[in-house]
């Protein structure tokens, strides 16, 4: 009896301690609460807290809307959750992204970089988990890998997982491997930079709105 007791407590243990070691390394990017480590770039779109969720609505005739991280990132896992509550919108979040500073640009302060499309599947699929050059050259994902998928669940809550680890970005939805892309031009001119979370422009139309929450992440040396 005694021996049994002590294989259920060693048991009980070693599954503490892999449960431990399966969250070791991970921030919060979100406190769930409030936007406190956030700055917002470009754009008027509005960013709110609802639900343990930043929530994201556009704003009629403004450009594209980033709410980012303080903080720079340059090798990491990243995962979150998102939701589209209108497919009219599409989104993204970008990874390693700055803001453009050169005297006499006239995109002084936009945010460039990688970003990952976040888009509804609709009826045919989409191009949700590629990667497109933000204000930097356009679609990081060459055309003939961007075949349109329905790994994105409309109207639901998606989980996404990306990791960067040097010039390698990986992307999954839903589990589902969306992304391999080696970039070594895009790793030079952005290494490391801030997570941005987008509100596309969309003109006239709306308002829409976008969610993301457990947003967490893991740097890798």
């Amino acid at each position: 009896m005694m021996k049994k007791m002590k294989l259920v407590i060693l048991l009980s243990l070693i599954i503490v301690a892999s449960a431990f070691g399966k969250g070791k390394g991970w921030i919060d990017l979100f406190n769930g609460g409030n936007l406190d480590g956030w700055v917002q770039k470009n754009g008027e779109a509005t960013y709110w807290v609802d639900h343990g969720a930043i929530v994201g609505k556009t704003a009629k005739g403004s450009p594209n809307s980033f709410l980012c991280t303080e903080k720079e990132y340059g090798d990491f896992v990243l995962e979150f959750e998102v939701k589209l509550y209108d497919n009219e919108l599409n989104s993204g979040v970008q990874i390693r992204s700055t803001t453009k500073e050169p005297e006499g640009d006239e995109l002084v302060g936009r945010v460039n970089g990688p970003q990952v499309e976040i888009e509804a599947s609709g009826e045919n699929g989409a191009e949700s988990g590629y990667l497109y050059g933000e204000a930097c050259g356009g679609w990081m994902t060459p055309e003939k890998d961007r075949v349109p998928h329905k790994a994105f669940k409309d109207g639901e809550w998606n989980s996404y997982k990306i990791v960067a680890k040097g010039a390698r970005i990986q992307t999954w939805v839903n589990g589902k491997m969306i992304s391999y892309l080696v970039d070594n031009k895009k790793y030079k001119s952005h290494p490391k930079g801030f997570i941005g979370l987008q509100v596309h422009g969309v003109g006239d139309r709306g308002p829409f709105r976008v969610a993301w929450k457990n947003l967490r992440i893991k740097e890798m040396n």
